[in-house]
C-alpha cells in the first residue's frame, strides 16, 4: 500500500443521489424518480442546445482558461467590471480554490451545520481545520460565528440560502456579522440558489461585496440555469481577491461546452426566469402539502424543500426509495426533497404520505 496523507481518513465520501435507473435496479422497479440532487427537471433551452453541440464540434482544441467571453457577459448582466468576475468548474471549484489560497495546514474555516457537504471535503483537502457551529432555525447562525473567530480562522462561509434546509439570514444580521469580521479574513458568500429567492428580507450578495472588499459572492449555472453536468460556476469580488484566489485554478478547468452554454444561458434570461418561476410555485404546492401531511416543513427559498425529520430521516428514505422515489438523508437531521415536475411531485408526495403513516411517530 502507498503512503498517503493521514488527513485522508478525515475526509467523508460525498454520497451523490442515486440515478433512477440504479435505483429502479436496487428495487425491482422500472420507473423510478430522483429528487435528490436538487437538479432542474427541464433540459436545457433548445438555444442552449443549440450552442453545446457547435462548441462539440471544436473540442480538439482547448477552452479560453480565463473564460473571457463569459466573464465578460456575466459582468454586463450586472453592470459591473469583468475584472470582479471569476468562473470555475462549478461553484465548488471555487470554493476549493478560496480555502486553498487562504488556509495553511493548520488553519481554520468557519461555517454552519448541516450545510453543503462539499465543503469540508475541499477544506481538509487543504489541511484545514473545520469548526462546524449549529444552523439558527434552519438558517446560519451569524452570530455564533463571528463569536467564533480565533487566531487561526483563515475563512468563513454563508451558504444563503442554505443547502439543505433552504434558510436565508436577514439584512441585520449580515451587517453585524460582517461589521465584526476582521478584514483580513475572507467571506464566502455562497448563493447557489439565489435565483430562487423571492424575498427581500435578505441581502443580494452583490451588494455585500460593493460594500466590503473581504466578501466573495459565488453563484452556479447548476442549478437555475440547468448545466449541472457541464459544471460551470462563478465568482464575484474585489479584483485584488480574485487575483490571488486564481493562483489556486486548475488551468482550462472550465471546458469549452460548458463556457458556450452558459453563455447562451445567459441570453435567454426572460425563459429561464420562467421555469423558476414554475419551480417556485411547486415549492410553496409542496410545502403546504407537506404541511398537510403533519410535517414541519420550514420555509425554503431554493428549489427544494427541507423535512425535520430527526432521527426518521433515513428511515423516511429508505422506504421512499422502495416505493421508487430518491430523496436526500441527512441521517438524524433531516430529508431534503428537490422540487421536480408536477408529475414526479405528486409521486412523492404519495410515497411520503404512505411512508409517515407506517413508521412510528418521533419522540
Amino acid at each position: 500500500m502507498i503512503r498517503t496523507r493521514r488527513v485522508l481518513e478525515q475526509i467523508p465520501d460525498y454520497v451523490p443521489g442515486r440515478n433512477p435507473e440504479a435505483l429502479a435496479a436496487a428495487h425491482g422497479i422500472t420507473d423510478a424518480i430522483k429528487l435528490a440532487s436538487n437538479e432542474t427537471p427541464l433540459p436545457p433551452l433548445p438555444t442552449v442546445q443549440h450552442a453545446i453541440a457547435q462548441a462539440a464540434s471544436a473540442v480538439n482544441r482547448y477552452p479560453d482558461d480565463g473564460g473571457t467571453a463569459l466573464r465578460d457577459a456575466i459582468a454586463a448582466c450586472y453592470g459591473i467590471d469583468p475584472a470582479s468576475v471569476v468562473i470555475g468548474a462549478g461553484s465548488l471549484a471555487l470554493c476549493a480554490q478560496a480555502i486553498i489560497a487562504t488556509c495553511d495546514p493548520g488553519d481554520e474555516v468557519i461555517w454552519c451545520t448541516p450545510t453543503f457537504e462539499g465543503y469540508p471535503i475541499v477544506a481538509y483537502h487543504a489541511g484545514a481545520i473545520v469548526r462546524a457551529l449549529p444552523l439558527r432555525d434552519h438558517r446560519y447562525d451569524l452570530d455564533a460565528m463571528a463569536d467564533a473567530i480565533g487566531t487561526r480562522t483563515r475563512v468563513l462561509f454563508v451558504c444563503t440560502p442554505n443547502n439543505p434546509t433552504g434558510g436565508v439570514v436577514g439584512h441585520d444580521e449580515m451587517a453585524r456579522f460582517l461589521a465584526a469580521v476582521p478584514d483580513n479574513l475572507l467571506v464566502v458568500v455562497d448563493e447557489a440558489y439565489r435565483e430562487f429567492v423571492m424575498t427581500d428580507k435578505t441581502p443580494d450578495g452583490l451588494d455585500l461585496v460593493a460594500e466590503h472588499p473581504n466578501v466573495l459572492v459565488l453563484r452556479t449555472f447548476s442549478k437555475a440555469y440547468g448545466l449541472a453536468g457541464l459544471r460551470v460556476g462563478y465568482g464575484i469580488g474585489d479584483p485584488e481577491v480574485l487575483t490571488v484566489i486564481q493562483k489556486t485554478r486548475r488551468p482550462f478547468g472550465v471546458s469549452s461546452i460548458a463556457q458556450a452554454a452558459a453563455l447562451a444561458s445567459l441570453g435567454a434570461r426572460q425563459e429561464i426566469g420562467e421555469r423558476v418561476a414554475a419551480i417556485v410555485t411547486e415549492r410553496e404546492r409542496v410545502t403546504s402539502a407537506l404541511r398537510g401531511l403533519g410535517v414541519d416543513v420550514s420555509e425554503s427559498h431554493g428549489n427544494f424543500v427541507w423535512l425535520p425529520l430527526g432521527d426518521r430521516a433515513a428511515a423516511v428514505v429508505d422506504a421512499c426509495e422502495r416505493r421508487g422515489v430518491g430523496l436526500r438523508a441527512f441521517p438524524g437531521a433531516g430529508v431534503r426533497v428537490t422540487i421536480g415536475s408536477p408529475a414526479e411531485n405528486e409521486r412523492m408526495l404519495a410515497a411520503l404520505e404512505s411512508t409517515l403513516s407506517e413508521l412510528p411517530a418521533e419522540h
